[in-house]
């Protein structure tokens, strides 16, 4: 095995930024990813989350397996992020029973199609989660962004986006999706609302 992965070490630019916006160029990474819509605060989503942590868990801890994988190194299992958009552009952002969503959590680059049904198949054998089986294993490459570190409530993160958009206009750049995506580095059942952290980022592109 090699040195140790940690993501807050590593790949600091993408999960660590600074309470200012920036532009970042993000690159093509792979995820478990579940999709769905309603109040994330409902016992539904609870549910996807812990489908997606089981599964990347079983991942993290392969090394103890009969058969290893190719090409396994030790690494911090990386947080959870979401890509958020709305089921209907004409009701408020507010409404959270409106809330569509794509749940993930990036996996490390051994991960393969057949190694990912392998360990599918382990953690449904011990979980009865009904949500296993809409875990998908995929490519995303966002590209070129906007994104900083929001400190607070996730009620309080409009204000963030407004300075994000803010600097945007005034360095050249365009906010060009509505969608947008948030990594969790706060355990909200563990941390104050005013202290959580989330990186908040969305697409751009130059005027």
């Amino acid at each position: 095995m090699t040195n140790k992965i940690d993501y807050k070490k590593d790949f600091k630019q993408l999960y660590l930024p600074k309470t200012v916006p920036a532009i970042v160029e993000v690159p093509k990474m792979q995820f478990l990813m579940v999709s769905g819509s309603g109040d994330p605060n409902g016992e539904k989503f609870t549910e996807v989350v812990e489908a997606l942590y089981s599964l990347s868990y079983a991942v993290r801890m392969s090394y103890k397996s009969a058969e290893v994988p190719d090409g396994y190194y030790e690494y911090t299992v990386f947080p959870l992020e979401g890509v958020w958009d709305l089921l209907d552009r004409t009701k408020p952002a507010t409404d959270k029973s409106n809330l569509k969503y794509t749940m993930m959590i990036r996996q490390p680059d051994f991960l393969t199609e057949p190694l990912f049904q392998r360990f599918l198949e382990q953690t449904k054998r011990k979980k009865k989660n009904p949500f296993l089986d809409e875990v998908r294993f995929e490519h995303a490459e966002e590209g070129l962004c906007c994104q900083m570190m929001h400190i607070g409530s996730f009620d309080e993160e409009p204000k963030s986006f407004a300075q994000m958009e803010a600097f945007c206009v005034e360095n050249g750049f365009i906010r060009s999706s509505k969608i947008h995506r948030e990594i969790y580095l706060s355990d909200p059942r563990k941390t104050k609302p005013e202290k959580m952290k989330t990186v908040l980022r969305f697409l751009v592109e130059k005027r």
